[in-house]
């Protein structure tokens, strides 16, 4: 949450939860906190803090006033204008692995981006597609751990659509769908 501080001179800096704050700065939060504030003030230091913020980035499109219809208005006008103080905190990393890009055209039908980290469950995916015989869905479903859906879905589009590899899907003489990768001639 950020808090801003306010001094004599009218200045307004806003800070990140933990960080320091003078100790003869005047302290808000929301807008309720700066009307609290804002009530022991002379109308006029309010059109002092929001000229001080006219013409100066990033509030370069606010005019100067010379007075304010009253003083709730002054109050929300200011709050709204000092969000713009308010600091970005760093971004945080996402948990787990980030998302791939999809590969591009280019790669796909070149035939580059191909291969798979040795030992990852798309590695051994591809191993079994490229057996003679190739892979039922209940072979790939064993070997990986995944569900059904995962699998149609992974040889649709992370083999598919994102490598460009060409997978065949043909029912065996059990009667049980066999997956496997057409090799390009």
């Amino acid at each position: 949450m950020t808090t801003f501080a306010i001094d004599n001179d009218n200045t307004i800096t806003a800070y990140l939860a933990g960080e320091a704050i003078p100790e003869d700065q005047a302290r808000f939060s929301s807008e309720k906190e700066l009307a609290k504030l804002a009530a022991h003030w002379p109308a006029e230091r309010l059109v002092e803090i929001w000229n001080g913020f006219a013409g100066v980035p990033p509030f370069g499109d606010l005019k100067p006033v010379k007075k304010f219809t009253n003083r709730k208005t002054a109050v929300a006008r200011i709050w709204r204008a000092i969000q713009a103080l308010t600091p970005t905190p760093a971004p945080q990393t996402a948990k787990g692995a980030p998302k791939k890009a999809q590969a591009s055209e280019e790669a796909a039908s070149t035939g580059g981006g191909k291969s798979a980290r040795e030992g990852s469950k798309k590695a051994l995916v591809l191993d079994l597609l490229r057996r003679p015989d190739g892979a039922t869905l209940a072979d790939i479903m064993t070997a990986t751990g995944w569900q059904a859906h995962s699998v149609r879905g992974f040889l649709s589009g992370a083999l598919g659509k994102k490598m460009g590899i060409t997978v065949e899907s043909v029912k065996s003489a059990s009667g049980a769908r066999v997956y496997r990768i057409v090799e390009e001639r």
